[in-house]
């Protein structure tokens, strides 16, 4: 049996999520069809990757926060597939969505390279870093 959490904020029990149906993204406002996900559950929005904060287990719809789940990073799974990393802008709970069919593909690669543009040194220094590593190594 499902552990459930019925609240009045988000009760989603008489909700048809079939592939006709359609909603508007809380954080970016357009609207979005379950059609074109490439699966029969959609997770985000494809235009801007946010989510709510709706479970806390997978599909259960028992989380009470109800906060925006800003799309923060992507990571590769075993069988190549790639998911999104989710973090909540209320309550700061990380959790991992598979990517949809019809995702922005500029969105998932800016959020993909984003370490690589911000790295945790400054590019002016890494030649210096570089030689300190070698020197390092030689040691």
């Amino acid at each position: 049996m499902r552990n459930r959490n019925i609240n009045t904020k988000h009760n989603y029990d008489n909700v048809d999520f079939s592939e006709n149906q359609s909603f508007v993204c809380t954080n970016c406002g357009k609207t979005v069809s379950y059609r074109g996900a490439g699966s029969k559950h959609r997770n985000h929005c494809p235009h801007c990757l946010s989510s709510l904060h709706l479970d806390s287990i997978p599909g259960d719809r028992s989380a009470d926060c109800g906060g925006i789940m800003e799309a923060i990073g992507v990571w590769v799974r075993k069988d190549g597939e790639w998911a999104l990393i989710h973090r909540c802008k209320k309550c700061g709970r990380l959790s991992s969505n598979r990517i949809a069919a019809d995702d922005n593909p500029v969105k998932l690669l800016s959020i993909a390279l984003k370490p690589l543009a911000l790295p945790p040194f400054p590019l002016d220094r890494i030649e210096d870093i570089m030689i300190d590593f070698s020197l390092t190594d030689e040691k």
